[in-house]
């Protein structure tokens, strides 16, 4: 009896791998960098299921093209990259890959709030270039942590583990999201507060809200404008949350003291003037990037689609 087709974008770990490769005929794309829709149209053609990763875009015209496709698997938490509504309307449920990373991606969120706090990064290229000429009282000054006002922007399953690690640290937080959650429900102390009040009251503002219309440049000069002079600004969700021109015009004129970013507007371009700044800091998008975290996120994609292709509901369906 003929095998289901499984079509993987881009390799992902071999945990996940294997675990498909005893159920499923499994075709990896031999290239390794992102392909174009006319190529995932092209690979997929007659596979049954299909693995994507966060960086392919599933657009309207795609899910047209995908006549094989039953279900699509996303390696990833978001799901911005699929049209989702368009899939569902086509019979193809979505999944993706949430819990496992929430963790390492509050933790790289953690990182870049003590990096731009500290001027980790730039203490480190001053000491390699042999600017380092001893201790004195007012060199190379940040700020503390302790009785600072974090505020997260999206209290969601890493929005709260980041709030949970910055509550060691001597943090009060303050959040707003589309819901307010009470004590008991998170089960720890936060307050929910209004938008206007999260930019106010802020001293770090850590965004964890998925992208999505209404969030699409959440964060623009305006709301730059109404941040405390001092404050900084870290992005681990999604770029497009932040209009990036906005973000570089705040950052030169003040208007905050430093930014933290995971992800940018038009990854994997990012903002030139953004590079040149010293008071940024700037990662390779690596939320997720630790070996566990991406073994476990390719075993559950696994058994999304093990479920699917029983005549189950996949665990994690996102339409």
């Amino acid at each position: 009896m003929e095998r289901t087709r499984i079509f993987v974008t881009r390799r992902i770990p071999e945990a996940g791998l294997t675990k498909l490769q005893k159920v499923f005929d499994v075709e990896v794309s031999p290239f390794d960098r992102n392909l174009t829709p006319a190529e995932i149209g092209e690979m997929a053609a007659g596979a049954q299921g299909m693995v994507s990763i966060a960086t392919d875009t599933i657009d309207r015209e795609l899910v047209d093209g995908l006549t094989d496709i039953k279900i699509i698997a996303n390696y990833a938490v978001g799901f911005d990259n699929i049209d989702i509504e368009y899939a569902r309307q086509k019979g193809i449920p979505v999944t993706n890959t949430p819990d496992v990373l929430t963790q390492a991606t509050a933790d790289i969120a953690m990182a870049l709030i003590l990096c731009v706090a500290r001027r980790i990064v730039e203490g480190d290229r001053l000491v390699r270039k042999g600017g380092f000429k001893g201790f004195y009282p007012m060199f190379f000054l940040g700020v503390e942590l302790e009785n600072k006002t974090l505020g997260i922007y999206g209290m969601g399953r890493i929005g709260q583990a980041v709030a949970k690690k910055a509550l060691n640290f001597g943090f009060k937080i303050i959040y707003h999201d589309k819901i307010s959650h009470d004590g008991a429900s998170l089960g720890f102390s936060a307050r929910y507060v209004s938008f206007e009040e999260l930019l106010r009251e802020s001293d770090f503002i850590s965004i964890h809200a998925p992208l999505t219309p209404e969030t699409h440049h959440r964060f623009t000069k305006e709301e730059f404008k109404k941040m405390k002079n001092g404050a900084y600004c870290i992005n681990t969700a999604r770029g497009p949350l932040i209009r990036e021109e906005d973000l570089v015009g705040a950052l030169k004129e003040g208007w905050i003291a430093g930014a933290g970013l995971d992800v940018y507007e038009f990854e994997p371009k990012v903002h030139p003037d953004l590079i040149a700044l010293d008071n940024v800091v700037l990662l390779p998008h690596i939320g997720s990037a630790a070996i566990e975290v991406r073994e476990r996120m390719s075993v559950v994609v696994a058994d999304n689609l093990i479920a699917f292709f029983r005549g189950e509901s996949p665990p994690n369906k996102v339409n």
